[in-house]
């Protein structure tokens, strides 16, 4: 069962990056590339994939779960970025992490001739992060089909954030 294998493969470092932080690691995934062909299919086989007109990757494990989610189904791939990586034209919205706070930027071009997102990420814990895109993305009137993410720390309620669907392959 996919749950197991990745339950199984995601590592998990305490105090990591910060003390009091259980850090959930996904990375020891990419190593398995049967268990990762086996992540994006069942990530890519939501409707909310199907329906959106473009993938929204977060900065920076989202974007490689986003690239292989973009080029299998053939869809263009966004990248919101940390401060300073962007040039151009862009919008930037700060967040709160639950271990400090930082922004993103998505570049204003890159948005202008797509309506329907799905946004990507490696995990969702506060939606600090997730929220900060969507913020983005409302100011610039696009819609939110879903958000797609490997793993849920459900007891940081960070789903309850937001009125779309949240899929995750994973619970903790």
């Amino acid at each position: 069962m996919l749950q197991e294998d990745l339950k199984n493969t995601i590592k998990s470092y305490q105090d990591f990056p910060s003390k009091g932080i259980l850090f959930r690691d996904f990375l020891p995934i990419l190593q398995n590339p049967t268990i990762f062909k086996r992540l994006r299919d069942s990530m890519i086989s939501k409707e909310i994939f199907q329906e959106a007109e473009c993938i929204l990757a977060i900065d920076a494990r989202g974007f490689l779960l986003g690239s292989a989610i973009s080029l299998e189904i053939s869809k263009p791939l966004i990248l919101a970025r940390k401060p300073g990586k962007l040039p151009g034209k862009i919008t930037t919205n700060k967040y709160d992490l639950e271990y400090g706070s930082n922004s993103l930027s998505i570049q204003d071009d890159a948005l202008k001739n797509h309506d329907n997102f799905v946004i990507v990420d490696d995990l969702l814990a506060t939606g600090g992060t997730v929220n900060s895109v969507c913020e983005i993305l409302k100011k610039k009137n696009k819609k939110i089909l879903g958000l797609g993410v490997v793993i849920e720390l459900i007891a940081l309620n960070g789903r309850k954030k937001f009125n779309f669907p949240v899929n995750s392959e994973v619970k903790y």
